[in-house]
């Protein structure tokens, strides 16, 4: 009796982890496709960038056609946003983009979901609509990370060009442009990148700073929260 009992109990469990063991091989199959044609990208940050992604599906979101990843420890001076085609497995952009004023100069540093900080939001985000604007046209977002980015829509955060997200600058200011949080980028592209990116999409707005990766709810994938704020940003689009 015990012995059937036991092997009930190990079905039972193998059974229960069988999808995350799933999801878990799919998530590391993306992450070595993607990191083929991910040059200068922290692998940390694409691996993160995919579970943080798979997270949010798993607690209701719907799966998306391209992944953004911007890697906010590298200076404003490098070109820190990737764009991911994520059926076809190619790389669409690699480009500048600023952080907020008061995030830092060339590093950024300080991060807050504060209205009014004038600093860059971390973690994950869902893009929606876009929109012409003051900054033309852009693209709104909605962060799915409880206490770090989920006041986006409060603060404003979106996607739009910027003259100063200019390279030509370094040489008289030792870096690009800030923007008041949002992750502007060169006006040449802006456009490219609204239109990828609408809609639906995924990007991560990544740090290395270990304060960050020891609080977001995402990478963990366990907070009783996450999936409150995921199904309440699910309710504000139907």
């Amino acid at each position: 009796m015990f012995g059937r009992l036991g092997l009930l109990c190990l079905a039972g469990m193998w059974l229960c982890a069988a999808p995350l063991m799933a999801a878990t091989s799919q998530n590391d199959s993306l992450v070595k496709d993607l990191s083929q044609v991910a040059s200068g990208l922290n692998p940390q940050a694409l691996s993160d960038a995919v579970a943080a992604m798979q997270c949010a599906v798993n607690h209701g979101a719907q799966p998306a056609r391209r992944l953004a990843v911007i890697d906010y420890s590298q200076p404003s001076t490098a070109k820190r946003l990737w764009i991911f085609d994520l059926q076809t497995k190619r790389l669409l952009l690699r480009d500048y983009v600023a952080h907020g004023r008061l995030s830092g100069e060339n590093f950024a540093s300080q991060f807050s979901n504060r209205l009014g900080s004038f600093q860059t939001s971390l973690g994950l985000y869902r893009t929606a609509e876009s929109y012409r604007g003051k900054h033309g046209y852009s693209l709104r977002m909605d962060g799915l990370e409880p206490g770090l980015n989920d006041l986006a829509r409060e603060r404003a955060i979106v996607i739009h060009g910027a003259s100063y997200v200019n390279p030509s600058l370094v040489r008289s200011q030792g870096r690009i442009g800030r923007s008041l949080g949002c992750p502007a980028v060169r006006p040449e592209v802006a456009r490219m990148v609204v239109d990828k990116l609408k809609g639906g999409q995924f990007l991560l707005a990544w740090h290395s700073d270990p304060r960050w990766l020891s609080r977001s709810a995402l990478l963990a994938c366990k907070s009783p929260r996450l999936a409150q704020t995921t199904q309440r940003l699910l309710a504000k689009k139907s």
